[in-house]
């Protein structure tokens, strides 16, 4: 392949835009709820959330990354660097083609997964099912039922133990012990998202690297660590307004305690998928901690014709990429 410098340079410049993308796409995930209480306005929430994103590299390893790097295919059966280039071009073609398509539609799907199906279809095209790393996969996969049901159940816990704890209180007085503790609850589940949707870029990037020869062995840079964080926080700080409406207006009405038990649950749940290095999809955690705080009005609080569309996008984000990716390989390998 003629310019394989060059190539390899926007391919990072593309991963780091797909993380702008992906910043852009799940500000939604960080903010609805903050937003949707009125605690915070959507401006100063988001402004929260980026620096959120921005400092999540200070308390987490970079275990998520070397699993999207080297867990979901097997990089090393590609027949030559270029191939291997191709492969991951076409694999943030269709992640990011699919989150630009569901910020359209207003649907809050996953990122994660997103690049994962794109992985998969790029892998497919390139090297044939030999590439498929199949415990990898099942992980992501497993986990992409098994997350959102731990958030449900986590959120749905934590608010019947708030609303025990705090029955005799008057509404009034509950409303601002919880406004003011939101504001860390938002700025916590903030930091656990950085920290899980950044690392997929800089797992990416870092393969790249290695196929350049800048590195000999698999180990994440700080200034890729750096970048990525810098390019989801400015995509988080733009913001993604159709996708927060669904996020804070439509699955649930929520108040700052339930707002606060939702955040707190979702955070602690990505926080343990960022150290066991499981690619979890942050937004269906905050999704499904959503409609657990609700469930706890009554199963009529949780707006479900909403929630099966979300859950339908969810369902399609893995085999849609993998197609759009697959495609895309096929045409930029003829090309080249």
């Amino acid at each position: 392949m003629l310019f394989l410098q060059e190539f390899i340079i926007f391919t990072i410049v593309l991963a780091l835009f797909f993380d702008f993308i992906n910043g852009f796409h799940d500000s939604a995930n960080a903010i609805s709820t903050v937003v949707a209480t009125k605690v915070l306005t959507p401006i100063r929430a988001v402004g929260m959330a980026a620096v959120g994103n921005l400092i999540g590299p200070l308390f987490f390893s970079t275990a998520i990354a070397a699993t999207i790097g080297k867990g979901i295919i097997k990089i090393e059966l590609a027949p030559s660097n270029d191939i291997l280039v191709i492969m991951i071009f076409s694999a943030l073609v269709g992640a990011i083609v699919w989150d630009l398509i569901t910020w359209y539609f207003g649907l809050p799907t996953s990122s994660s997964h997103a690049l994962v199906g794109g992985l998969v279809g790029a892998g497919l095209a390139a090297i044939g099912s030999q590439s498929i790393n199949p415990a990898g996969v099942e992980k992501v996969v497993a986990f992409m039922v098994i997350s959102p049901v731990i958030g449900m159940i986590a959120a749905f816990i934590l608010t019947v133990l708030v609303i025990r704890v705090f029955y005799r209180v008057a509404p009034s007085k509950i409303n601002k012990y919880f406004k003011r503790l939101q504001l860390f609850s938002a700025f916590f589940y903030s930091v656990t998202h950085g920290t899980n949707d950044a690392q997929k870029t800089m797992g990416i990037i870092t393969v790249l690297l290695v196929a350049y020869g800048s590195l000999t062995t698999f180990n994440v840079p700080l200034w890729v660590i750096l970048a990525a964080h810098i390019s989801i926080s400015l995509g988080t700080f733009l913001g993604g307004w159709r996708i927060v409406k669904t996020m804070a207006q439509r699955i649930t009405k929520l108040r700052p305690y339930q707002g606060f038990c939702a955040e707190t649950s979702g955070g602690i749940v990505l926080a343990s998928m960022a150290a066991l290095g499981i690619p979890v999809s942050t937004t269906h955690v905050i999704s499904s901690s959503i409609m657990g705080v609700g469930a706890t009005d009554k199963l009529s609080a949780v707006r479900w014709g909403i929630a099966r569309k979300i859950v339908g996008a969810w369902i399609l984000t893995i085999p849609m990429t993998a197609v759009i990716s697959f495609l895309t390989f096929l045409i930029i390998n003829t090309l080249f």
